[in-house]
């Protein structure tokens, strides 16, 4: 059964920001060949008429059995819907066969940092966690800070993302010069040695490092895309480099 947990090396999973099916899934099969290991559907992206289960299921069947990380965020062909009918939409693919639903951390409560502290959008959170375990999805709790964070900071989201029932701990942060991204290297190692959970730690800005050793140090999937183009995330690197950076390493 697919899954994103217990795996000995940290998955390549390729991330598809895409309008139509037809271009997430000439993607997938470009990716496959070229060893992709699992994938991240952000289903924002697509447009509004293919948010159903016959499309998810088509993109799906593609990917080979292989783990599908599926996001459900605010904005792009979301914008507009209520956080109610966002989680109306994981929940909806988790039904479809999605391996891992991300559950943002402000979810029911909009946050600065992505994670809210609001204790009836906290209750609502951890059933709607509840709800997708008894799906048989795994979960993914995410908080985008889109700023520097320092560890302390780090791991308080991280222990609270825990505490409320996520399978994987996802943290985006920021790294402005050389010294925040070394840093976020040390925190890297710190969640490896405190959380006790899977997790995903990343940064934007100069973060170039971070985001191709930080596998290396803990973190338990790698974000890449297939090829670069308007839609993708810049600071994700290409499949091709992940994997030769990953299997390089002998140290």
């Amino acid at each position: 059964m697919a899954s994103f947990l217990n795996h000995d090396k940290s998955l390549l999973t390729v991330i598809l920001q895409c309008h139509d099916p037809e271009t997430a899934i000439g993607r997938i099969r470009n990716a496959h060949a070229l060893g992709s290991e699992a994938y991240g559907l952000q289903v924002e992206s697509l447009r509004a008429e293919y948010h159903n289960e016959e499309t998810y299921c088509k993109i799906f069947k593609e990917m080979k059995q292989k783990p599908v990380y599926v996001t459900y965020y605010r904005g792009k062909t979301n914008k507009g819907k209520t956080d109610d009918e966002l989680a109306e939409g994981i929940l909806a693919l988790a039904d479809s066969g999605a391996t891992l639903c991300d559950v943002m951390g402000d979810l029911f409560c909009k946050d600065d940092e992505e994670l809210t502290m609001d204790p009836v959008a906290v209750e609502k959170q951890i059933k709607l966690i509840d709800a997708l375990h008894q799906k048989g999805a795994e979960v993914l709790m995410s908080s985008h800070l889109y700023k520097f964070a320092p560890a302390e900071r780090v791991l308080e989201i991280a222990f609270e993302q825990k505490k409320r029932g996520a399978d994987i701990i996802k943290i985006v942060t920021k790294a402005n010069d050389m010294e925040e991204q070394i840093e976020n290297l040390r925190i890297t190692q710190l969640l490896k040695k405190e959380l006790g959970a899977p997790f995903l730690f990343l940064a934007g800005g100069k973060s170039t490092i971070h985001r191709r050793l930080g596998w290396k140090l803990g973190c338990c999937m790698n974000l890449c895309v297939y090829e670069h183009d308007a839609y993708s995330t810049a600071s994700q690197p290409l499949l091709q480099t992940m994997k030769t950076v990953r299997d390089g390493l002998d140290f």
